[in-house]
């Protein structure tokens, strides 16, 4: 098996890696900390400067036409930066969709701007306590237009988005998804705090009007689509968290020193750290995978819960070891290793954690 990168998806990572490095350090980090700002938008302004944000939208709207593997690559390195910037939700879950499923006039009037990086997307899955696929959010046709009443809850980039995309359910009892616009009329944003720090949001809905993306009868179809997606996006953000939280790991030890030597030369810490090497690479051959299925058209459902739960379940074990071998440095929060852990663990459990993995492939088995 040939696990190379091309050379044109070798310049994207190492241009995104040099972004985003060059822009987010653990001081840059800080700064924004100490203002509340959780949104980086100088680094968001230089990935769109850099046509990144558009990499995998049509060349009609300013994009470069390539790929799902293509943006993975660039989310590993917002993971390996850990770096405030909204491109799992703008991108995976806005750009995305809206090339593959809005018509013409809904693609002009967003798509340049989302490129750009002038205007934000995301998609509201999470309800208190319902399914996706069964929201109680509903839909009712006023006219020509659909009228929105109900509530969302963890909309990542909710609080800087320009629209999102809601599931809903329509009177006859179908779900559809619409794009509803974050400042009209009925819309009322409001701040969700996470693990990682950076917020997310909680968006109700009273009389809100929409525009349906694609027919009333592709919701559900709609909603795997972008749910896939967005689950092997997760995946890969890992990889990038993993090997960050490893190399500071592996650098720290080589340094610290205990009676008279460094600590990476004891026998334990060499069998902890070799212990997350295999899991991250683990989490890395398995978010590959998934990613390139997807970009190549072939079926993906197993391939991204096997990413996934490696995503959540060797993940977690990566940035635990992470801490664990930086003794009391692992939690000072002027030291960056803990913001791999609080990203981990939030990468673990968003659109299910290692459990409900192994219940979809045991579904997929079973199927």
């Amino acid at each position: 098996m040939d696990f190379s990168l091309s050379e044109e998806q070798e310049a994207i990572r190492s241009l995104a890696r040099q972004i985003l490095s060059d822009l987010v350090s653990p001081e840059r980090h800080k700064e924004l900390e100490a203002d509340d700002q959780w949104f980086d938008r100088k680094a968001w302004s230089a990935l769109a400067d850099a046509g990144l944000l558009g990499i995998a939208a049509p060349d009609a709207f300013g994009g470069s036409n390539l790929g799902f593997l293509e943006v993975a690559l660039v989310l590993e390195e917002v993971g390996r930066t850990v770096a405030k910037v909204p491109y799992l939700a703008s991108v995976v879950m806005g750009i995305l969709p809206i090339a593959q499923f809005g018509d013409e006039a809904l693609q002009r009037e967003w798509l340049p701007k989302l490129v750009a990086g002038e205007a934000i997307a995301s998609t509201a899955l999470v309800e208190d306590r319902a399914p996706a696929h069964a929201p109680t959010t509903t839909a009712r046709k006023k006219g020509s237009t659909w009228v929105l009443e109900g509530t969302k809850t963890c909309v990542p980039a909710g609080l800087d988005a320009s629209i999102v995309l809601v599931p809903a359910m329509t009177g006859n009892r179908r779900v559809a998804v619409f794009v509803v616009e974050t400042a009209a009329a009925g819309v009322n944003v409001e701040r969700q705090d996470t693990t990682t720090g950076i917020p997310e949001a909680r968006l109700v809905l009273a009389g809100a009007k929409s525009t349906l993306l694609g027919d009333t009868a592709s919701g559900a179809a709609i909603i795997d689509w972008i749910t896939l997606r967005a689950t092997a996006g997760l995946a890969a953000t890992a990889v990038g968290v993993c090997e960050a939280a490893l190399r500071i790991t592996a650098d720290y030890t080589k340094t610290r020193e205990q009676f008279g030597r460094p600590i990476a030369t004891f026998q334990a810490v060499g069998q902890r750290a070799a212990d997350a090497y295999i899991d991250t690479e683990a989490v890395r051959l398995t978010a590959l995978q998934a990613a390139w299925r997807i970009g190549a058209g072939l079926p993906a459902d197993a391939e991204v819960a096997i990413a996934k739960f490696w995503a959540a379940d060797g993940g977690q074990r990566v940035v635990h070891a992470a801490q664990h071998l930086h003794g009391g440095m692992g939690v000072d929060r002027d030291y960056p290793v803990h913001r791999y852990f609080l990203w981990a663990k939030h990468l673990e459990l968003t659109l299910g954690g290692a459990t409900q993995q192994l219940l979809r492939l045991g579904d997929i088995l079973a199927g």
